[in-house]
């Protein structure tokens, strides 16, 4: 399961702490939690999962250099230079993909996962959203109900490609019932 959000989330903030619980029980399920190994909510996942259930692709860049400390050093740590091969990597893994609040980097992602999704360009998978403090998802669900559907710039089933889970059990629940009727 892929975690995406963002590398400046404080460890003492309500979407850390959501995000650690959910890669502990994400492990717990039989897991494996991806994430891109920096700091914030990437270190969440990790830290939740453990080394032994976390897997890490890090991208090089000059303000962040290192993975942080539950996967540095790990086999299970690749560094890519560039953000579209890291992406393919994320994605062409994930068998579900979770999303916790944050930047541009995760808003990148997350709409690639979609649109990959959207155009059957990837096969189907969970897409969850998840925070700690509540706010983020209820503006970008609200920006994407009433500016993108709207204006016709997506249609009504894609609303469906992702779920707001309120709890990180409700996130591990969600993600095993896709694959129990999915499969």
């Amino acid at each position: 399961c892929t975690i995406f959000g963002s590398a400046r989330t404080p460890e003492d903030h309500p979407d850390y702490l959501v995000a650690v619980e959910l890669g502990k029980l994400l492990a717990q399920r039989g897991w494996m939690v991806i994430t891109g190994a920096g700091d914030g909510i990437m270190k969440a996942g990790h830290e939740g999962a453990e080394r032994e259930k976390s897997f890490g692709v890090a991208i090089r860049l000059p303000f962040e250099t290192t993975a942080n400390d539950v996967i540095a050093g790990d086999n299970k740590l690749i560094h890519f230079r560039y953000f579209f091969t890291r992406k393919l990597m994320f994605l062409s893994q994930a068998e579900a993909v979770v999303l916790c609040p944050g930047g541009f980097g995760t808003l990148d992602e997350a709409y690639e996962t979609l649109t990959l999704i959207q155009t059957g360009k990837a096969s189907m998978i969970p897409i969850v959203l998840l925070e700690g403090e509540p706010g983020y998802w209820d503006e970008w669900i609200r920006f994407t109900e009433d500016v993108l559907l709207k204006r016709g710039l997506i249609s009504p089933e894609d609303l469906d490609f992702y779920h707001f889970a309120k709890t990180p059990e409700e996130a591990a629940d969600h993600i095993e019932g896709f694959y129990r009727n999915y499969h």
